[in-house]
């Protein structure tokens, strides 16, 4: 079968990930949660990351993962690369560059890393939830896979960024701020992504059920004889 629109989803998705990523380098205090600027935008991946899986499958949630994962590494590269390019005389302006585009290795590889763990994750635990709720109680499984995928995203992501340079109390404390606030944000965002899946589903006559998928993450090219 073939979906329209699958591909709008998917660019969507990514162009999150992107916008998140770039957002990272600020540090933003709301309320007790302290945080990177990019946990305003990437909780919204994981509410397309529910819709990918909901609505087309583990297989097709699993390519727009890699999509994603690929997109972002290629970012980090030229980003270093266009960092590392002299600087023409008269640009004053390489020292701002590399302080907001000029992330270390470690910081890439630690996102990199935790985002494709905690997709991973989210799209595991919805797929089977969906089989053993049969499709109902959405909500359920939604967020049910957001705790689950966000806790190993931020416990990835701050282990292997930051360990070593804070002790281990303030390690644990910007772990659970990001956790609770990115569980928090897409709970909050349920009705929104009732609307979506339902009109998605509407729309590409489909509601995918992964009962004979293999949760292999790296089956990318699992698609049997459908089409994307």
């Amino acid at each position: 079968m073939r979906y329209k629109l699958f591909p709008v989803v998917v660019g969507f998705f990514v162009a999150v990930l992107l916008i998140s990523n770039t957002t990272a380098c600020k540090i933003v205090q709301i309320g007790p949660f302290l945080f990177d600027g990019g946990t305003l935008v990437f909780p919204i991946s994981y509410i397309f990351g529910d819709v990918l899986t909901e609505v087309y499958g583990y297989k097709r949630s699993r390519i727009a993962i890699w999509t994603g994962f690929g997109a972002c590494a290629l970012m980090a590269l030229v980003y270093q690369l266009v960092g590392l390019a002299p600087p023409a005389p008269e640009w004053g302006l390489q020292d701002a560059y590399q302080s907001i585009l000029g992330q270390t290795p470690r910081i890439v590889l630690a996102s990199l890393i935790a985002f494709w763990s905690g997709e991973f994750t989210n799209a595991y635990v919805l797929a089977k939830m969906k089989m053993l709720t049969r499709g109902r109680w959405l909500w359920t499984r939604t967020i049910g896979s957001t705790v689950c995928g966000e806790f190993v995203d931020s416990f990835v992501f701050v282990v292997f960024a930051f360990s070593g340079l804070y002790q281990p109390g303030v390690l644990a404390y910007i772990i659970l701020s990001n956790y609770v606030f990115k569980t928090l944000y897409e709970a909050l965002a349920t009705p929104f992504t009732y609307i979506l899946v339902g009109w998605l589903k509407k729309v590409e006559k489909c509601d995918v059920y992964d009962y004979d998928t293999r949760f292999n993450p790296f089956l990318i090219g699992d698609f049997g004889d459908d089409a994307v």
